[in-house]
């Protein structure tokens, strides 16, 4: 996890195809979640931002893809949530 100005970059492990979204853990600075998407033309993608988005509380426009648009390690961009708020939702959960 790092930060740029006014964003906060976290590297994810997506895990396709699984019977629910969920967010299964967070460890080594990796957030591993399950979309149940298939990894077909982007539907992951799509269904990884949306479901991030209802987890972390923020706008689906806020989140971006800015790595590994066709694997299952990924980094995301979250505008306006610093590292701390980011942490502080992920340990709610």
């Amino acid at each position: 996890m790092s930060i740029l100005k006014g964003k906060t970059k976290i590297s994810l492990r997506v895990y396709p195809n699984a019977a629910k979204n969920e967010v299964i853990g967070f460890a080594d600075g990796v957030l591993r979640v399950k979309v149940s998407a298939p990894p077909i033309r982007g539907k992951a993608n799509r269904e990884l931002l949306a479901f991030l988005s209802q987890f972390l509380d923020v706008g689906k426009g806020a989140l971006t893809i800015i790595k590994g648009h066709t694997s299952r390690n990924k980094t995301v961009v979250i505008d306006d949530l610093s590292q701390e708020e980011l942490l502080k939702r992920l340990s709610h959960s």
